[in-house]
């Protein structure tokens, strides 16, 4: 054990022989957390003689569970007769839930039912109450309600948009449902878990007994109810270990709960704090970068990362006209390094949205470099894009039925399936394309074989299928404002949970064709359909290429070679409603730190941009990371909330915002805590 010590630089081994008692390890970007994590396991079950059984070691991945057993058990000097309990906190759940899920009256044979059935379950609720909302908005709404602990009758008692109250209605139905057919979904792991310790005193001081030494990895990713849990398991002896990094959270908009790692000496009383600041994965200008950066945010903790490599190339811009020029910049620089035998494996781009892939997509096609799209799809094969061409496709070959039957019903016509069947079989027996029998049903030259609800719809939509073909013919330009006032693509995708993301594809689609049509007056439907089959065909290559990603996929990675592309004010950082200028800082400094010694950030003076190109300016992160001395430094502080967001208040509790106003620093928010309306101001308040 001694040389696993003297292995580790003096802030890792302090944190390793720590024993009892609160510990916060404040691991820097590459600065050997997993290291550290698991050689502390290894000291407390190899060297100071902890039972196994008596140790927990929570992870957010089971990839990042397993690798983390593999490594603490090798270090372990002597074969421990088993393995001590290394897992996800959601498998932890599971495992408890096994044992005393009967102490809430059920039975521990539950059926853990996975996103798609709670979809089903859901939409089947949502057809009874004759409530029309997206799916994807009531499961993530329900998703927040159980991370954040809040039952169905607190639900439905603090509902007040007409909205929220709908959903209230359905998690009620919902939890009734899972209930009474002893099912578990994938929140309730943990907040069964929790209500169960909550509620019975006995077996909580067991369960903290028996696991007495705790250790959280990502700790800056937990939410409110995982910390809450934690209190639990920790409440008899203290000794939670808990390993994160304050300046890479950036999961906030899925629920983690920054305050957590900020706030955690506070919490848990005679706390130690153990910094890890050397760096050894990137370079010094690298790190002088991030450092600079992350600097400009007020809610840290505060460290500052030193390079164990030392001195290397300086940080590097590049500034294009425009996305193309961008694209063919990377190309050409990329293909300077694969010429000096560099691994293509080794060389990655980074992007802060996803609808920035396109270009890049487009043009490392081009230039004939192999990609491989990590942690996303393929903008051509994303379902919002996948409809816009399917439309098209229609517009241009009404007689492809494949493309009518996936956009018949999108946006929703209450077009059924039994619906669409029986058109079909009459289709079939008419000898005549889908599109062909609904176009003569409703001149009556076939029989309507459907509802008149669903004949209504199906006329309605011939109806804006002919419009739009005309306007095809007569000004391909101009025709995109029509098919969006038509057909409301953006509409059905903005109600969705991750509707901003699809909209900004949408609207890069949409700019893409606009640019289409401006460089080729003759252009067709048919031949810029073409040239998309061409861009969307190509095979995923998984080895030896160029990694394409997005920053938040990224987390976790390393780059020899790394380029950054959008670096400009509403790419990133995002602006508008709901922008937390801190996360898309935390965002930067998580991309700067991927690279290894070569680190390459691209920006462009016009990029399309809701559907129109647009002159943009330059990030104001570039001047806060100083890497140029002309930027603004805009240190603009930038409301977290916006109205339907739950808050949490110390004294009035959990309350919705119905509105956000600046007010000197920060912000003040208008809440109604359950019908109690109150102005509080942001820093008052904690998101859920």
């Amino acid at each position: 054990m001694e040389e696993i010590l003297n292995s580790l630089n003096p802030a890792q081994r302090e944190a390793v022989e720590h024993i009892d008692g609160a510990m916060l390890i404040l691991a820097g970007a590459g600065s050997g957390k997993t290291k550290t994590l698991t050689a502390r396991l290894a000291y407390l079950v190899g060297e100071v003689g902890i039972d196994p059984a008596n140790t927990l070691t929570l992870t957010f991945t089971n990839k990042a569970a397993a690798e983390m057993r593999e490594r603490a058990l090798k270090l372990m000097p002597n074969k421990v007769s088993y393995p001590p309990l290394l897992c996800t906190f959601h498998k932890f759940g599971l495992l408890f839930l096994k044992f005393h899920i009967d102490k809430l009256g059920r039975d521990n044979s539950f059926v853990i039912i996975d996103s798609d059935d709670k979809k089903r379950l859901l939409r089947s609720i949502a057809k009874a109450l004759k409530i029309d909302l997206n799916l994807s908005f009531i499961a993530s709404e329900i998703s927040k309600y159980k991370n954040s602990m809040l039952t169905p009758e607190v639900v439905t008692q603090k509902a007040e948009l007409p909205d929220y109250k709908k959903v209230a209605q359905i998690y009620e139905q919902y939890q009734q449902n899972i209930v009474e057919n002893n099912l578990v979904d994938f929140d309730d792991l943990l907040m069964l878990t929790y209500q169960i310790l909550e509620s019975n005193d006995e077996l909580r001081k067991e369960t903290s007994n028996r696991y007495k030494y705790i250790m959280v990895d990502e700790y800056q990713d937990t939410n409110e109810l995982q910390f809450r849990l934690l209190e639990l398991l920790a409440s008899e002896h203290n000794n939670l270990c808990v390993v994160g990094d304050d300046d890479q959270s950036i999961y906030g908009w899925r629920g983690a709960n920054i305050r957590n790692i900020l706030e955690f000496s506070d919490h848990f009383e005679s706390c130690k704090v153990v910094k890890l600041e050397t760096n050894y994965r990137s370079t010094e200008p690298i790190l002088k970068a991030a450092n600079t950066l992350i600097e400009h945010n007020s809610q840290r903790l505060g460290k500052k990362l030193i390079s164990h490599k030392g001195d290397g190339p300086e940080v590097k811009l590049l500034h294009s006209l425009d996305e193309s020029m961008e694209a063919k910049a990377i190309s050409h620089q990329i293909h300077e390094l694969l010429d000096k035998g560099t691994d293509p494996d080794e060389i990655a781009v980074l992007y802060r949205i996803n609808a920035l892939s396109r270009s890049l997509e487009e043009g490392f096609t081009k230039e004939g470099l192999n990609f491989k799209l990590i942690g996303g799809m393929r903008f051509y094969e994303r379902a919002e894009i996948k409809d816009i061409i399917s439309y098209f496709r229609v517009l241009a070959n009404p007689h492809d039925d494949f493309s009518l039957l996936r956009i018949i019903n999108k946006p929703k016509r209450g077009i059924g399936k039994a619906s669409i069947e029986k058109m079909q079989k009459a289709a079939f027996d008419a000898q005549l394309s889908l599109y062909e029998y609904i176009e003569q049903s409703t001149e009556g030259k076939q029989p309507v074989v459907v509802s008149k609800r669903v004949a209504n719809a199906l006329a309605q939509l011939i109806d804006d299928i002919h419009v739009l073909q005309q306007e095809v013919a007569d000004n391909l330009g101009s025709f995109l404002d029509l098919f969006e006032e038509r057909i409301k693509l953006k509409d059905h995708y903005a109600a969705m949970v991750d509707g901003f993301e699809r909209i900004l594809n949408i609207d890069e689609f949409y700019g893409y064709f606009r640019d289409a049509v401006n460089k080729d007056p003759d252009l067709t439907l048919d031949a810029f359909l073409n040239d998309i089959s061409l861009q969307s065909d190509q095979d995923q290559i998984e080895e030896n290429a160029i990694t394409i990603m997005s920053i938040h996929a990224a987390k976790g990675l390393e780059f020899e070679h790394l380029f950054v592309i959008g670096l400009e004010e509403e790419f990133f950082p995002l602006l508008g409603e709901g922008c937390n200028m801190e996360e898309e800082r935390r965002l930067g400094y998580v991309a700067i730190t991927r690279a290894k010694s070569d680190l390459t950030l691209c920006y462009v003076d016009s990029r399309f941009y809701k559907g129109r190109r647009k002159m943009i300016d330059k990030s104001r992160f570039l001047g806060e990371a100083g890497l140029i001395q002309d930027a603004s430094l805009k240190i603009t502080k930038t409301s977290a909330y916006k109205k339907g967001d739950l808050v949490k208040h110390k004294i009035f509790g959990i309350g919705r915002v119905q509105a956000a106003n600046k007010s000197g620093k920060e912000y003040k928010l208008l809440i109604n805590f359950g019908g109690n309306k109150k102005e509080i101001l942001s820093s008052f308040v904690q998101p859920i």
